[in-house]
C-alpha cells in the first residue's frame, strides 16, 4: 500500500553538535538533480570501493547543497553565526558525523520509501 503522508513543507533536522538544519522535503526531482550533480563530481576511480564512497559523499554534499535553507549553530573563524552558503554547507558535509547524521535522518528515510516501493 502507498502512504502518501510525505512531508510538503520545509522541516528541521537536529544534526548533532548543537547543529540544526532547515531542509526541503526531499522530492523526486531533488533526488535526481542531486544524482546527476554526484555522478558528474565524483569521477571515476580503479578502485570500486573508493568511487562508491566518493559518489556517496558526492550524492550527501550535492542533496544538502541542494536543500538546506537555514541553519542553526554553524559559525565562522570568529564564532559568529554564519551565513548559509553552498561553500559552507560542503564545508559541514565534510564533517563526518554531521553528514552521517543528514544522510541517516534526511536521505535514509527516502531511500526505505522507495525500497518498499512507496514512490
Amino acid at each position: 500500500m502507498i502512504r502518501l503522508d510525505l512531508k510538503r513543507v520545509p522541516s528541521w533536522l537536529d544534526v548533532g553538535h548543537g547543529v540544526r538544519l532547515k531542509v526541503c522535503p526531499c522530492t523526486t526531482a531533488l533526488m535526481m538533480a542531486a544524482r546527476v550533480a554526484a555522478l558528474r563530481e565524483a569521477g571515476d576511480s580503479p578502485d570500486a570501493i573508493e568511487a562508491a564512497g566518493a559518489r556517496t559523499a558526492a550524492l550527501v554534499k550535492r542533496l544538502a547543497r541542494l536543500t538546506v535553507k537555514e541553519w542553526e549553530g554553524v559559525g565562522d573563524a570568529k564564532g559568529k553565526p554564519a551565513p548559509v552558503t553552498p561553500e559552507g554547507v560542503e564545508a559541514l558535509m565534510d564533517l563526518w558525523p554531521l553528514a552521517e547524521a543528514f544522510e541517516r535522518l534526511y536521505l535514509a528515510p527516502a531511500l526505505l520509501l522507495d525500497s518498499e516501493k512507496n514512490v
